[in-house]
């Protein structure tokens, strides 16, 4: 890959955020690629703001994504992809898990969507938790359905075949066919 691509992933603690971050990287040098990436942990053992950063490309030298840089940000709580909104530049799309945490009374999730809604770029919102939770009874892997649904949608330049490989270097081999269905299940919609 000639340019370098830059995913901010954003989520909760508990969520699976370092899990995806490292299928990421795991994926990228499948393919090749030159990879740095960041982790970021705020009180996530409790429930608080976890962030990733990951680049990949043919020579990375930075592991941070800067303001206005991401291509991508995948966040798997609805209201930390908004609070990502203000970090995105022109070309950056939006992968939002429709989840929602509350965090406050004076916080609703129809008033964090209708936000989300008015992002200028391409936004993709999906209940990627309650499908997983439907299909799977496992929302857990709502990470690894949002990989695959990035995938399918050409939103991310990484491979099915490297991010099934991924999955079957990272994940413990007890999780890889759940791991790999809702893999799968990303590329169904």
């Amino acid at each position: 890959m000639e340019k370098t691509f830059n995913i901010i992933l954003t989520g909760v603690g508990g969520q699976g955020i370092i899990t995806l971050l490292s299928l990421i990287n795991e994926a990228a040098l499948i393919e090749g690629n030159q990879v740095r990436s960041s982790e970021l942990h705020g009180l996530s053992q409790r429930g608080g703001s976890v962030e990733a950063h990951v680049r990949f490309g043919k020579e990375v030298f930075s592991p941070m994504v800067a303001n206005g840089q991401a291509d991508l940000i995948i966040a798997t709580e609805a209201t930390e992809g908004l609070r990502e909104v203000a970090r995105a530049g022109k070309q950056t799309k939006l992968l939002v898990n429709d989840y929602f945490l509350a965090f406050s009374d004076q916080i609703s999730k129809d008033g964090v969507i209708a936000k989300l809604k008015n992002f200028k770029n391409e936004l993709f919102l999906v209940p990627a938790s309650q499908v997983c939770k439907d299909k799977l009874q496992n929302e857990i892997v709502c990470t690894v359905y949002l990989l695959g649904y990035a995938s399918n949608k050409g939103i991310l330049p990484l491979k099915k075949q490297s991010l099934w490989q991924a999955i079957k270097n990272i994940v413990p081999e007890k999780y890889q066919e759940l791991n790999i269905n809702a893999l799968n299940l990303g590329y169904v919609d």
